[in-house]
């Protein structure tokens, strides 16, 4: 579907204009479609002289009037008008006065060009689309060939890949293609969108297809689309990969080049694909009529334009898909649509005989699902490279487009005359209230309320009869330390100094009062300014006016701002009337783009129209939103993030959001319901896939519990010294020369034991050590039980305190003492020896019902967790300190996600949260700095050891901070580490850093929160009890000498 006419050109004339100019935009790097229309337009199709008008040192932009504003469409540009929103930043300079050279270029772009056109038939839009597609499919490959380990991984655990209940399906990002996903997402939920995919079947007779790649490619896109919405809608998995339809992009195209991919570019080019496929299928079902295109009702509409060029008039009909609204200057959607509808001279469409030029469109047919593409990018000449804008832009969940309909368009222009009216006045009454609260001739200037209030404190101040410096003339000094600055009226006033008359007698000294070292004010001194001389008759005339001055002025104040107030509301409520509601189009996706327009991120917030709530799908994350969320990311001026795209669907035509309904029993029909039968198989294929990932799981977790169990099973031949080791017992109690735990227990045990002796020596080993375990028992509540400094954590001197404090039910304590004393290195004397056997008899006695051993060995390991994350945090805190930062993230980041799985079951399980959360950020911030200073440089190596510290270390850490969104302390640093990185992009710098810019960037911007397993972690030293309680006493105590910001 081809602009049915243009404006200013036939259609034979235009035929490769659109070719020409995208020669032009290759060639100079301008991005301005009115520009070089008006270029080629004054070169009459000479593209050199093009060219050289657009390079030459004194062009200037073509005034408003001058450029063809009122071309809509271009020929050739296949059914959109659109504007690109990135230019390439590999521009040749031709500014220079060879010609020569700019000739061989012109040659060189345009033999290139359509040497490619007529080997493939593919246009320069479709290769550039192509570019990025590439770039995405090596980026994911080349992912896979790292020879440096990643500090995250997939998990193996497929539980943690598996969908929970009927949440949304994610979209895996195979490679900078948050793209794709978010625009597939946008689609896949628009439910009939949906069905028209899944019940696709493509044309019997495929294979007598011309063997055109143009044609060839959509067919397989197709099926692969189809693919991936089935896997959408039945799939057990979290998410999926769409890497083979991304592929099939991919293929399409053959180029070298790479470039962030532009969503509305994508969406274009996506449209154009489907429109094709469905294209084929309605030709060869067609009866005879013209074949209509499922995709072409979907999403295309109509407009007309309505114009006046150099006097005469014309109308002209026009179809378009996304509709292009310009966003800087604007504050809400309804200003860029006005922009967008007039262009010109609005005037001249209803005069007669008049040279000017402009045009109004108006709606004549509206689609279903309304897009609007928000031009967000423009090319800075300047810096030869595109800049994002990041205005504020604000846009409805309803939007009614009764104004800009055709059949409206004389109630519109009325209201339109009144609108401009309105503020013509509201501009006359801003511009009065303006000088009643910016009062005044000089620099600065003040309310005249306050200033009237002022001159009314000054007048009904108590009058003083002397100058403010004749007051102070008697206690001034008589000797040389006059102030310089004294005026010489009061030198007059004061007589000779004392220099001149020598001082006869100390008692005529007079008090010095000096007000830089003396805090006391005089009492007599006034303490404002005040009026000298006024009479009462003065004072009461003069009061009078001010109170009536300022009464007048407040009220004269509060009439304009009313009046203002009125008129704006009166404009808020021009098309509120009932006649002008009747086009709802409601929000159904937002596409949202955080970055700079050469690397950023993309996600989309997408309306859930039978829950009445918002989703945000971001890529493998899908989660629930609300407006508020959406409002904060998408109207911009916010951080980096603005909406990039929205999406509208026709609030009245149900059938676009409407669940498919059995035409036999009128049920419903959900998930694999709705799926076409070879769809349905696949699914269930795929399913049965994972099911069994699921399966080979669970057995090899059984597996390994079995051998567990069969291991502590085994009895232990009893060695000749040191005593055997009781099964069951925690393995930090067997294996001493790890942690030397037992060590630190045996001294215990024996004080224990030592005590009970004193007070029942003569009682039985049963009975001595039923005291000493009371004793140690006594002695473990007191230390759980109290409160210390942070640097005495009791919890790591023994694992009883761990289990009063976290409340372990009475019996694991009581196994735990047991196991305690019947340790072998009691053995060392005959009277602990046998305390030992009795216990370890004890243990023995103990049946398994008394005693649940797999809670039991929970309790234990969750206890050997808290010592393995007290060890991480020491450790990290002391590289820390000695500024070794790479060395302390990775503990850090460990203690940091094991101490949340310990808070996760108890309050007293873990440690501060806060405080590794703050060192862990910390570091962060100064491995980026450390990071940006070596790139910097410039000097090749330090640059890359700076993006080998931003990918291997920072990169991989981003989304741990990103999670939890409560955390702002942690949203802002990931704001000002990604906005240190982003500011370089409007700076100067080699070509080289900049592409290594351009590649580490998408990276950095990525917003995906998936938090991925670990690989090993750093190694752990052994540390004995009593040296860990000191590291970690010492460790803590220096923090508390230097407190951390914001702790």
């Amino acid at each position: 579907m081809t602009v049915e006419q243009n404006v200013l050109q036939p259609g034979g004339a235009a035929k490769h204009q659109q070719t020409f100019l995208n020669q032009l935009r290759e060639i100079t790097g301008i991005n301005d479609i009115q520009v070089l229309q008006q270029a080629l337009k004054d070169s009459n199709g000479n593209l050199e002289l093009a060219v050289a008008f657009l390079t030459a040192k004194n062009a200037k932009v073509p005034q408003q009037e001058e450029a063809t504003y009122y071309q809509t469409a271009l020929p050739g540009n296949d059914r959109y008008i659109s504007v690109g929103s990135q230019a390439d930043t590999n521009v040749i300079d031709l500014t220079g006065d060879d010609k020569d050279d700019l000739q061989r270029a012109i040659a060189l772009s345009l033999e290139e060009s359509n040497r490619a056109f007529r080997e493939t038939g593919i246009t320069d839009e479709e290769q550039a689309i192509s570019r990025v597609l590439e770039a995405s499919i090596a980026e994911n490959k080349a992912s896979l060939k790292r020879t440096h380990p990643e500090v995250w991984s997939d998990s193996p655990n497929p539980y943690d890949r598996k969908r929970q209940d009927n949440c949304p399906v994610g979209l895996k990002n195979v490679g900078n293609t948050c793209w794709f996903s978010a625009v597939i997402q946008s689609l896949f939920n628009l439910l009939e969108f949906r069905r028209l995919v899944l019940n696709f079947n493509p044309p019997a007779n495929a294979q007598d297809l011309p063997r055109n790649q143009k044609e060839h490619r959509n067919l397989p896109f197709m099926r692969e689309l189809r693919y991936l919405f089935a896997l959408l809608v039945g799939s057990k998995r979290k998410y999926v990969d769409p890497s083979r339809a991304v592929e099939i992009l991919k293929d399409a195209f053959k180029s070298n080049d790479s470039q962030q991919q532009d969503v509305s570019e994508f969406t274009h080019k996506l449209l154009d694909w489907l429109e094709d496929a469905f294209q084929i299928k309605a030709e060869e079902e067609r009866d005879g009529e013209k074949p209509k295109n499922p995709m072409v009702e979907l999403f295309y509409g109509r407009f007309l334009a309505v114009g006046v060029l150099e006097g005469k008039k014309f109308e002209n009909t026009e179809m378009f898909g996304q509709y292009p609204l310009q966003v800087n200057g604007f504050k809400d959607l309804h200003e860029c649509l006005e922009a967008a509808m007039i262009e010109g001279e609005i005037e001249s469409l209803h005069s007669e005989n008049s040279a000017k030029s402009g045009q109004e469109h108006w709606f004549t047919e509206l689609p279903p699902v309304l897009t609007f593409e928000l031009s967000r990018f423009e090319f800075n000449q300047a810096l030869g490279r595109p800049e994002k804008i990041h205005n504020k832009l604000e846009f409805p969940p309803i939007l009614y487009l009764d104004r800009y309909m055709h059949k409206n368009r004389e109630i519109t222009r009325i209201k339109r005359d009144e609108i401009k009216r309105l503020k013509e006045y509201l501009t006359v009454l801003q511009q009065r209230l303006e000088r009643y609260l910016s009062y005044g001739s000089g620099p600065k200037r003040f309310p005249l309320v306050d200033v009237l209030q002022y001159a009314l404190e000054f007048a009904s101040s108590k009058p003083v009869c002397t100058s403010p410096v004749d007051d102070l003339g008697a206690s001034a000094p008589s000797s040389g330390t006059l102030p310089a600055q004294t005026s010489p009226s009061t030198i007059d006033q004061q007589g000779p100094s004392s220099s001149d008359v020598p001082s006869t007698s100390p008692v005529q000294r007079s008090v010095i009062h000096k007000p830089f070292t003396q805090s006391r004010i005089p009492p007599d001194l006034p303490m404002h300014p005040a009026p000298r001389h006024i009479t009462e008759e003065e004072l009461s005339v003069l009061e009078g006016c001010l109170h009536r001055w300022r009464t007048e002025v407040e009220n004269d104040t509060r009439d304009l701002q009313e009046s203002i107030s009125r008129i704006h509301r009166t404009i808020e409520l021009m098309y509120s009337d009932k006649t002008m509601v009747q086009v709802p189009y409601r929000l159904h996706a937002v596409l949202v783009h955080e970055g700079q327009a050469n690397a950023g991120h993309y996600w989309a917030y997408i309306y859930d129209h039978h829950q009445n709530r918002w989703m945000k799908y971001n890529d493998i994350s899908v989660t629930k939103s609300t407006w508020e969320e959406l409002e904060r990311d998408s109207f911009g001026g916010y951080r980096n993030a603005s909406a990039y795209c929205l999406m509208y669907i026709n609030d009245k035509e149900q059938y676009l959001i409407q669940e498919e309904f059995n035409k036999e029993t009128g049920q419903i029909l959900l998930g694999m319901d709705t799926l076409p039968s070879d769809l349905r198989d696949y699914v269930k294929e795929d399913n049965k896939r994972f099911e069994k990932e699921l399966e080979e799981w669970d057995a090899e977790l059984a597996q390994k519990a079995q051998q567990e169990k069969l291991l502590s099973q085994i009895p232990r031949a009893p060695a000749p010294s040191p005593a055997p080791v009781q099964a069951g017992e925690p393995e930090y109690l067997e294996q001493p020369s790890r942690t030397d735990l037992s060590k630190h227990l045996k001294e215990d045990s024996v004080q224990a034991i030592n005590k009970a002796l004193a007070e029942q020596e003569d009682r039985g080993p049963e009975a001595i050590m039923d005291t000493a375990i009371k004793l140690e028992y006594a002695r473990l509540l007191k230390l759980a039980q109290e409160d210390p400094p942070p640097e005495c954590d009791y919890r790591l001197r023994h694992a009883i305190v761990y289990f009063i404090q976290n409340q372990a039910p009475k019996k694991i304590i009581e196994r735990t003492l047991l196991e305690q004393f019947g340790d072998h290195n009691l053995s060392f004397d005959e009277r602990c020896r046998n305390i030992m056997k009795v216990a370890q008899a004890k243990l023995e006695m103990i049946k398994p019902d008394e005693v649940n051993m797999e809670e039991y060995e929970r309790w234990h390991q969750d206890y050997r967790n808290f010592r393995e994350t007290t060890m991480f945090l020491m450790v990290g805190l002391e590289f820390f300190q000695k500024k070794s930062y790479m060395e302390a993230l990775l503990y850090l980041i460990y203690a940091y996600q094991n101490n949340k799985e310990l808070l996760s079951k108890g309050p007293y399980r873990g440690h501060d949260e806060e405080l590794i959360s703050h060192y862990r950020r910390e570091c962060l911030l100064k491995l980026n700095e450390h990071a940006a200073a070596l790139f910097e440089s410039g000097d090749d190596q330090e640059v890359n050891n700076g993006l080998i510290i931003m990918n291997e270390l920072i990169v991989p850490c981003l989304p741990l901070l990103l999670v939890d969104e409560m955390e702002e302390k942690d949203i802002v640093a990931v704001e000002d580490m990604r906005n240190r990185w982003c500011s370089y992009l409007g700076q100067e710098m080699e070509p080289n850093l900049q592409e290594k810019l351009t590649d580490f960037l998408p990276k950095l911007l990525d917003c995906s929160t998936e938090i991925k397993g670990f690989n090993d972690p750093p190694k752990l030293p052994s540390y004995s009890t009593h040296e860990l309680c000191e590291r970690y006493a010492r460790i803590m105590m220096s923090l508390s000498r230097t407190p951390a910001d914001g702790r």
